[in-house]
């Protein structure tokens, strides 16, 4: 089946990344000439086993840490579900899990459904600027506490939380410390062998690498129980022929986000910041959501007083510009955004926000065409609904 691309402005890079030629380059052999199976003996395979090795590399560079410590997953939510399920099956005395009422549905979800098996669950509250109170997560856990999970930084907003010292607090606690660093990867600097985090979570998608893999870091000095049970892939800690063509472009694509790591934190900030700055000036009625400072460099969260996103959302579709209203894995969701409902923003001001947020593949001509179209949809929708 074809399909026919049309010019989109696309502002929604934390919902999924243009896949960068340089990946595509470097996996296709991997889909037409060598397709042996890693685990087979002969050369064939062997040689196959080299390139997924290589990935584990690549990805620990970025990472900062050993290359033992990358498990190639399919995804964020696989590597989430893991890290939470390999604490719970350490100790049958120690049920309880803590984590924050901001997470990705990937937590959220797993969190309610482990509820209603008998896992006590403590959902931690976060301020106006979506940072959680580290004084509130230390008295949080119990001897009974197995994992701590707290997402690096938010995908809706871009908040970043306090990692280190959360890592410090559980090491500290005797408990184990997981991060969702699925947006994070790639954008900030990272160096694992610095840090107490015992897991932490990646999906290619977020970086400029094809969807369907990801991957879970767990620290060399803690246990884990694998999540799938099977063959002895990932040198026994999760089961299932390896997706080498996938494997392989995430290594390229960790490779490249360390080499433009000064980039995205320079050249895509100041994209993120124009067109900001553009909106707040241009539009009245709008406010950031979220710390301004602390935050990742591509994303902005921005409420239109009185808006009803989704109809400026179909609007900005017409006009060829992709943003959300939040997560695209509620995307359809009649309810309005629980990280900024959490972070004590009203119904009304949580329907009214969107998203924006930018890679290294956008340019000044995407900031100049959004600058042009949103103020003109945001005043046709204000003068409609007050006529």
């Amino acid at each position: 089946m074809s399909v026919k691309k049309e010019h989109f402005t696309y502002l929604d890079n934390n919902a999924t990344t243009q896949v960068d030629p340089a990946v595509v380059a470097e996996m296709l052999p991997f889909l037409t000439e060598f397709y042996g199976n890693p685990s087979s003996a002969y050369k064939f395979g062997s040689q196959v086993m080299k390139a997924v090795e290589k990935s584990r590399e690549r990805v620990a560079g970025l990472l900062g840490c050993e290359p033992q410590e990358v498990i190639f997953t399919s995804c964020g939510t696989e590597s989430n579900n893991a890290a939470i399920t390999s604490a719970l099956s350490m100790d049958p005395d120690r049920q309880h899990i803590i984590t924050t009422s901001v997470e990705h549905s990937a937590i959220m979800k797993h969190g309610e459904t482990l509820a209603k098996r008998g896992v006590e669950v403590t959902w931690l509250g976060v301020n106006d600027r979506g940072l959680v109170d580290l004084h509130a997560l230390e008295k949080a856990i119990r001897p009974d506490t197995a994992m701590v999970s707290v997402m690096w930084a938010n995908n809706e907003t871009g908040v970043l939380s306090p990692i280190h010292e959360i890592a410090e607090i559980c090491r500290k606690k005797g408990t184990l410390f997981h991060t969702d660093a699925v947006q994070a990867v790639g954008k900030i600097p990272m160096k694992l062998s610095e840090d107490k985090i015992n897991f932490l979570s990646v999906s290619g998608h977020k970086l400029h690498c094809p969807k369907g893999v990801g991957v879970i870091y767990v620290n060399r000095r803690t246990k884990f129980v694998p999540y799938l049970m099977g063959g002895g892939q990932e040198h026994g800690k999760r089961a299932g022929t390896e997706n080498v063509a996938s494997i392989v472009a995430l290594g390229k694509a960790c490779e490249l986000a360390g080499e433009f790591m000064e980039h995205e934190g320079l050249e895509v900030r100041a994209l993120r910041d124009e067109f900001e700055d553009g909106v707040l000036t241009r539009i009245p009625d709008t406010q950031v959501n979220g710390d301004p400072v602390r935050r990742l460099p591509n994303t902005t969260s921005i409420a239109f007083e009185g808006m009803d996103s989704e109809a400026v959302l179909m609007l900005l579709d017409k006009h060829g510009i992709c943003c959300s209203a939040g997560s695209a894995c509620t995307t359809g969701s009649v309810h309005a955004s629980h990280v900024l409902k959490a972070m004590g923003f009203s119904t009304e001001r949580a329907r009214s926000s969107l998203r924006f947020s930018f890679s290294r593949f956008n340019t000044k001509l995407d900031v100049e065409h959004a600058l042009d179209v949103l103020p003109k949809v945001v005043s046709k929708l204000r003068e409609m609904a007050a006529a």
